[in-house]
């Protein structure tokens, strides 16, 4: 009984690639990070996501485009806000909690302005000055930066750490537009 109880207590990560539309044609399972899936799918249309938050990324080694996936089905790239069928590698999101708390500042390295957040903000500018968010800390939880307001847009995961400036989270410019805690249900 005991043993059982701890059974529970264990989360598995899954995902599965599917290189069709509706979950046809190859496909990979993989319950890891993986840096290059192309030798696996040579494309991916469709993805399940069984276990865990991912993120999957349109070119190899967690580069290019990103897009945070929670549990579920996504029967085409258009349901994950994808912009076509390239997804070459993914991970885990490790900072799925229950707490959230990151510091963000406007210059980089950790300079001028400042504030600190703990909860989402559809549009960005209505508690900050500026579009821009040169650096920040992110001390709880997991989050995602999005280009524009309404979580719509380019998505960049952070999680637990330091990112002196916006390059350290896959940003091409340090605009902002809306703030998401990645959490069990969104």
């Amino acid at each position: 009984c005991i043993l059982s109880h701890r059974l529970n207590l264990v989360f598995v990560f899954q995902i599965i690639f599917y290189e069709d539309r509706n979950f046809q044609g190859r496909y990979h399972e993989s319950g890891n990070d993986f840096s290059d899936l192309h030798t696996y799918v040579s494309r991916c249309n469709s993805i399940k996501v069984l276990g865990g938050f991912w993120v999957v990324y349109e070119k190899p080694n967690y580069m290019g485009h990103q897009y945070v996936l929670s549990p579920g089905e996504y029967p085409d790239y258009q349901y994950w806000l994808g912009i076509n069928d390239a997804v070459r590698s993914c991970r885990v999101v490790r900072h799925v909690g229950n707490m959230w708390r990151m510091k963000i500042w406007e210059k980089p390295n950790f300079e001028g302005e400042s504030v600190e957040l703990s909860d989402n903000m559809p549009t960005f500018h209505e508690r900050w000055q500026s579009h821009d968010v040169q650096s920040c800390k992110v001390f709880e939880g997991a989050w995602i930066f999005y280009e524009h307001p309404n979580y719509r847009g380019r998505q960049y995961l952070l999680e637990k750490g330091e990112y002196r400036r916006y390059s350290e989270w896959g940003g091409r410019q340090p605009s902002v537009g809306s703030v998401r805690r990645v959490k069990k249900e969104y």
